[in-house]
């Protein structure tokens, strides 16, 4: 797994979380090579041109918050989500993760709710753009960044919470070997109602060789350095 991950080149050691901020990759799945790095000012435009094309494939699944879908995903939105994505990376509260194939903005991976002490916790959650799916991009993206974790990262337990219709997001837990634990009623508040979610997980001890390992010898990923 170590050989799959190296450090950002464009930051030194000085103030560096362990296990934030870190490049991913490159792992090769059938959707191409995909590699995981820290949010990025001049993702702006990538960002904000596949949310609003994509708002039928993600706007289902999301949060409801204030504005239109397009005053959610404008680009000025994005300097200020960027900004306090690295600013929580930075304490150590979240590991945030731009998803790029062959180079060009995908999707994003997100750790967060990072919790030490006797829990040693966190979620993940992530999103693909819809041309994007069917290709392996999801799957990989979750393992490197659980692999991350549970190495590097010191986290030893990853939950996600998806809601029951969201049968492709549960397909790549279930995938991977996270566990479903249980039904959340009226967890979040999606599309404009509360919605019963069901919650996943999978603890280091679960992960043997890393999820990653798995993906490569189920000949579903390669590691091409």
């Amino acid at each position: 797994m170590s050989s799959a991950i190296g450090k950002d080149p464009t930051l030194g050691d000085g103030g560096r979380h362990p296990g934030w901020p870190v490049g991913l990759g490159p792992l090769t799945v059938p959707g191409g090579t995909l590699r995981l790095r820290k949010p990025r000012y001049r993702d702006a435009r990538a960002w904000s041109t596949i949310r609003c094309r994509d708002m039928a494939h993600l706007a289902p699944w999301e949060p409801t918050v204030p504005g239109t879908w397009a005053e959610r995903n404008s680009r000025a939105v994005w300097f200020s989500q960027c900004s306090g994505l690295r600013a929580l990376g930075r304490r150590g509260a979240s590991y945030p993760f731009v998803i790029t194939v062959d180079g060009v903005f995908a999707g994003q991976v997100t750790i967060g709710n990072i919790v030490r002490g006797a829990l040693c916790s966190a979620w993940v959650g992530y999103w693909v753009a819809a041309d994007r799916v069917r290709g392996g991009l999801a799957t990989a993206s979750v393992a490197l960044a659980v692999d991350h974790c549970f190495h590097r990262g010191g986290l030893h337990r990853i939950e996600a919470t998806v809601r029951p219709e969201n049968t492709a997001s549960i397909g790549v837990l279930t995938g991977l070997g996270f566990r479903e634990e249980g039904l959340f009623r009226r967890y979040l508040d999606v599309a404009g109602d509360w919605r019963d979610h069901l919650c996943f997980a999978i603890t280091a001890e679960e992960t043997g060789e890393g999820l990653v390992s798995r993906l490569i010898r189920s000949g579903r990923a390669e590691f091409r350095p």
